[in-house]
């Protein structure tokens, strides 16, 4: 997960334009990872989609959209071809048929809750492990669910002052770091969860 220093994982202010709300510099880590100078941030963009089983992401990650699905064919902020490449199970209290994707990638809409997700996600992934995608409502679920044993925040050097705060409500999961690296726009710090 990216978050600012203050704690946020997406600013206020999410429109189709501008997902992660007036947060969009959250992740210039990621977009500029091929630059000079940025080697950690292209050995940890490469980390985060490889490799995994299946994916679990909340609505609000996917798309801009609330309320019933309509008529609109919304496919997603990535393109035709995401960079899952793997099934992503999206949280959402409307039904969907699934999305089929290039590459892979197959979103399927659960609206069981986040155990239904996980079950689904554990069923397709086999060994290979699960990604809590996000956003910040997935991630507080996955904590409460204690599936979570390793954590890795992208923190960005920037301050919002409000959005979506990663750990509201988390009790303390007793994070242990294992690594932290650093570029010119994000401090990687991946966590063992647990004490």
């Amino acid at each position: 997960m990216t978050i600012s220093v203050d704690g946020y994982v997406a600013g206020p202010v999410q429109t189709r334009e501008d997902p992660i709300g007036e947060g969009h510099r959250l992740h210039q880590w990621m977009f500029h990872a091929d630059e000079p100078g940025h080697e950690m941030d292209v050995r940890l963009r490469e980390e985060i989609v490889a490799g995994r089983g299946a994916f679990i992401m909340g609505r609000n990650m996917y798309g801009p959209i609330r309320g019933e699905w309509g008529d609109e064919d919304w496919r997603g902020w990535w393109g035709e071809e995401p960079p899952y490449h793997a099934p992503v199970f999206v949280l959402t209290h409307y039904p969907h048929d699934p999305i089929e994707m290039k590459g892979g990638t197959t979103f399927h809409f659960v609206t069981e809750g986040f155990d239904a997700a996980f079950s689904q996600a554990q069923a397709v992934a086999g060994d290979a492990p699960i990604d809590i995608a996000g956003g910040a409502s997935t991630v507080q679920q996955a904590f409460a669910a204690g599936v979570i044993d390793e954590l890795l925040l992208d923190v960005s050097p920037i301050l919002l002052g409000a959005g979506e705060a990663l750990f509201k409500g988390v009790a303390d999961p007793g994070l242990t770091p294992v690594e932290v690296v650093a570029s010119p726009l994000a401090t990687h710090v991946r966590y063992r969860v647990g004490r």
